[in-house]
């Protein structure tokens, strides 16, 4: 398997059709496949060999698409920079994958006489924008339109195909090494599982393509024809606007935006109907706002997805899943059928249907490993198995429910208390518009469970009140003792929330 499969695919099939939408700029599945194969040899030309890593650093666009694909055609590893990072982040990025090529967009062309100082090996820089390459730049449409096509190298299998640095939520970042076989592997299971593509559909490109769950969407829609719309940043207004315009059936969103969509004022003006598929993911979603969303899409299926940059997709909730609804919503899904997945308990004994334990998954979506860090690999993949440092628990008709990151499983009294089920007891209130759970040190408990609240801008509940709404649905000790109101979480690049950032805000205000 390899990842430019579905070019030769889609030019045999609907050679004129569009292959990308960015802006007013559309280009067919012909002429976008001439200018990937022209970038290939380009790069080729410039001294590129197979193996050599290329850095991304740049917003969603049709050129991040061809970059992409002219990567694998060549033989070239693709390393998507976290768009969110600061230079010092972004320049270990860049240090640590020893990457020799760098494609920056406008948004980011600045910053690259910093990370040229402290990047030996980065040789060349290519700049992917409308205007002038800046001094010292090479100019993407000119190295495409003054190079030479080349053939597919036809590099597959175990070969190194993405190195994606993990968000950083916890230390220092690590690269993550993606092979051609793991990432069709989960676009092929993921797709398996039902309705997350439309056959020649349109895809809503809106989640940052330094993401695995963006790189998963747009790869599931391409290797079933059709056509991609990119957004370079997800702003409710564009992105609405961008529904109404170009009509896509499927899009990719995190609970964040989907929040933002719903507080925004003009909703009802825009014909979102074209939408057939909405997959979500990357942290917990309240019923309340679910049921808003599907009210708001109407003709919308639903799926929910759960993996992580080492995996990709693990498990599906489908959109019949959704219309059951009821606790169902609470969990990740059924687990795909292109892996394996077990619970275990620390001495990696497999547990029964309802105990909670750690997540493990076996198959070929596995990462072959972290990038130069052969000691943490061998901390989370044994006798071939990925240690997620998730727990959760198997019920008894095969769906995932996921509690915590066992790093984040908070003592309090002796008593084991799950973050993600206050995150759900709180988020069942009407007034939540967002919260997340954290343990802080106690000197009477160990530690106590400790809740950031984003209300709702016309709520002015206080803390004792959801004290008392969580005190209804869960165990008592489990009930957050202390309350922050915030206006908003901290996030990542991939919309989950840093929680070493919210024990910081705590720690500060006390």
């Amino acid at each position: 398997m390899q990842l430019t499969q579905f070019i030769h695919r889609s030019m045999r099939a609907a050679p004129e059709t569009p292959m990308t939408v960015f802006g007013d700029r559309v280009r067919s599945c012909r002429e976008s496949v001439e200018r990937i194969t022209k970038l290939a040899g380009g790069l080729q030309a410039m001294g590129l060999q197979p193996g050599d890593r290329v850095a991304i650093l740049a917003l969603n666009s049709d050129w991040y698409h061809e970059a992409l694909l002219a990567c694998w055609w060549s033989g070239a590893v693709a390393s998507p920079v976290n768009t969110r990072w600061s230079p010092a982040e972004i320049t270990y990025a860049l240090e640590d994958s020893g990457s020799t090529f760098l494609l920056v967009d406008d948004n980011f062309a600045s910053t690259v006489g910093v990370l040229r100082e402290s990047c030996p090996s980065l040789t060349t820089v290519i700049y992917c924008g409308d205007g002038q390459a800046p001094e010292g730049m090479l100019d993407y449409e000119r190295v495409i339109s003054e190079s030479v096509a080349v053939a597919d190298l036809r590099v597959g299998g175990d070969t190194l195909a993405l190195l994606l640095y993990t968000g950083g939520t916890t230390g220092v970042p690590k690269g993550v090494m993606v092979s051609h076989r793991s990432l069709i592997t989960s676009a092929l299971g993921t797709l398996a599982a039902g309705n997350v593509a439309v056959s020649g559909g349109v895809n809503l490109a809106v989640n940052p393509l330094f993401h695995i769950a963006g790189i998963v969407g747009w790869l599931a829609q391409s290797l079933m024809g059709g056509t991609q719309v990119f957004l370079s940043r997800f702003n409710p207004g564009v992105f609405l606007e961008a529904v109404d315009r170009h009509r896509p059936t499927t899009v990719g969103l995190v609970p964040t935006m989907l929040q933002m969509l719903i507080s925004h004022e003009d909703t009802a003006s825009y014909d979102l109907t074209s939408v057939r598929v909405l997959r979500y993911g990357a942290s917990p979603i309240s019923p309340t706002l679910l049921g808003q969303v599907m009210q708001m899409f109407p003709n919308s299926a639903f799926a929910q997805g759960y993996g992580m940059t080492e995996t990709a997709h693990i498990s599906v909730l489908s959109p019949a899943d959704h219309l059951e609804g009821g606790e169902l919503l609470r969990s990740a899904g059924r687990i795909l059928p292109h892996c394996e997945v077990r619970i275990v308990d620390p001495a990696g004994m497999e547990l029964p249907p309802g105990e909670v334990g750690e997540i493990v998954t076996f198959g070929s979506h596995i990462m072959l490993g972290y990038w130069n860090k052969p000691i943490e690999t061998a901390e989370v993949l044994r006798d071939g198995w990925m240690h997620t440092g998730d727990a959760g628990y198997l019920d008894e008709r095969g769906y995932l429910f996921i509690v915590d990151r066992i790093k984040d499983m908070i003592v309090t009294g002796g008593e084991n208390v799950y973050s993600t089920e206050v995150e759900n007891a709180l988020a069942r209130h009407e007034s939540v518009a967002a919260c997340s759970v954290i343990g802080l040190p106690d000197s009477q408990w160990g530690e106590r469970v400790h809740a950031v609240v984003v209300l709702r801008a016309d709520s002015n509940i206080d803390a004792g009140a959801l004290r008392a709404h969580v005190k209804t649905l869960i165990a008592g000790y489990k009930v957050p003792r202390s309350f922050q109101f915030v206006d908003a979480l901290p996030v990542n690049g991939a919309g989950k929330v840093l929680k070493r950032d919210l024990r910081a805000l705590a720690a500060a205000s006390e």
